[in-house]
C-alpha cells in the first residue's frame, strides 16, 4: 500500500468516525458564509475591472489632448536676418 492510498484510508476512517460531531446548522452557517465571501469577491473583482477600464479610458483621452510623442514648439523665435 502506498502513503496516498494510507492517507485517504486514515481520512475516510475519521469522517465516518466523526458522523454526528458537529453541530446542528453548522451546514447552514457555512453555506451562507460561502455565499457572502462569494458575492464579496464577485464585488470586488467588478470594481477592479471598473477602475482598469477607467483608468485606460482616462489616460487614452489624455494622450490624445496632451500628445505626448510630439515635439513641442520652440519657446523663442530665430531672429529674422537677410531681409
Amino acid at each position: 500500500m502506498n502513503a496516498q492510498a494510507r492517507r485517504d484510508r486514515e481520512v475516510r476512517a475519521v469522517l465516518e468516525a466523526a458522523q454526528g460531531a458537529l453541530p446542528p446548522g453548522i451546514h447552514a452557517e457555512a453555506v451562507r458564509r460561502g455565499g457572502r465571501i462569494l458575492r464579496r469577491r464577485r464585488v470586488v473583482r467588478r470594481l477592479m475591472w471598473l477602475t482598469l477600464c477607467l483608468a485606460t479610458t482616462v489616460f487614452f483621452v489624455w494622450a490624445l489632448l496632451a500628445r505626448p510623442w510630439v515635439e513641442p514648439p520652440s519657446g523663442t523665435t530665430p531672429p529674422l536676418t537677410g531681409w
